[in-house]
């Protein structure tokens, strides 16, 4: 083993190390960020800190961990990841009047019993319908790449728009929407508002489902998960936050179904 580790010139320890799941305190600690965060999105690390009673530093490992990060304008926010292409926002001012006139997409943080999920899902606008959907236990690009194909089942919008986060700003991601002549909108950082449809979304998606659900593992959730982007989609006695005009769905009542993220199957 110590002459492969040479050859491949990776340390011994490097090879042998395993990585440490989070500690239950800290599971503790992200679930109540998370639900700060949905009340509180202008909190930095600072003042989630002082609310945790924690230290600052702590603070910022675990808002890092959550993908998550005050909403206020910060100097270089145009910095991409390196050899990432950013594109500017283009829905400023732009009316929204058509089904695939623009889909978007965000990833949120989901708190289980035992760790966390990633959940990424696509909408369009002008319905407020949710296209695709993906679980992950990482934040890599793939599951990500896999929201977008399923979501090109309903068509293609002419505006596709996310934030400048690495898994959206990569070469793989940004492929398929060039290949389909689709154009680019990316929010600036810590505008949240710059998306806000779907930050809507995960905001009656945590109250209404993932917290009082309390899941164990990502089996328990998909299904669950299932249920309520049908309900979200479909449901004639929704509140105003959800679709206002179910005539603007133009999808039929079966063609939503979210595909759990093949990394789950062999972790769970």
């Amino acid at each position: 083993m110590q002459q492969q580790c040479e050859l491949l010139g990776v340390p011994r320890s490097t090879y042998y190390y395993q990585p440490q799941p989070e500690s239950a305190e800290n599971l503790r600690l992200m679930r109540r960020l998370d639900q700060l965060y949905m009340k509180l999105p202008f909190f930095g690390s600072r003042k989630m800190a002082v609310e945790l009673e924690i230290n600052r530093k702590r603070a910022q490992r675990l808002m890092r961990i959550l993908g998550i990060e005050a909403h206020y304008p910060k100097p270089n926010l145009s910095r991409p990841a390196p050899g990432h292409e950013v594109y500017p926002y283009l829905l400023r001012g732009v009316a929204i009047e058509r089904a695939n006139h623009v889909w978007s997409t965000d990833i949120t943080y989901i708190p289980m019993r035992g760790g966390f999920l990633y959940l990424v899902a696509v909408m369009d606008w002008f319905s407020r319908y949710v296209l695709s959907w993906e679980l992950s236990n990482t934040m890599e690009t793939g599951f990500c790449l896999a929201a977008l194909h399923a979501a090109f089942r309903f068509g293609q919008p002419e505006i596709w728009n996310s934030d400048q986060g690495s898994q959206f700003t990569s070469p793989d991601f940004l492929a398929p929407l060039k290949k389909r002549g689709i154009s680019i909108s990316m929010d600036g950082r810590g505008r949240a508002l710059d998306n806000v449809f779907i930050e809507r979304l995960w905001r009656s998606l945590k109250y209404e489902l993932i917290y009082p659900g309390d899941f164990a593992t990502g089996q328990d959730l998909f299904p669950a998960l299932e249920t309520y982007f049908h309900f979200y989609n479909y449901a004639s006695y929704c509140p105003p936050h959800y679709v206002i005009d179910k005539s603007k769905n133009a999808w039929s009542c079966d063609a939503n179904a979210g595909v759990l993220f093949r990394v789950l199957r062999s972790t769970n």
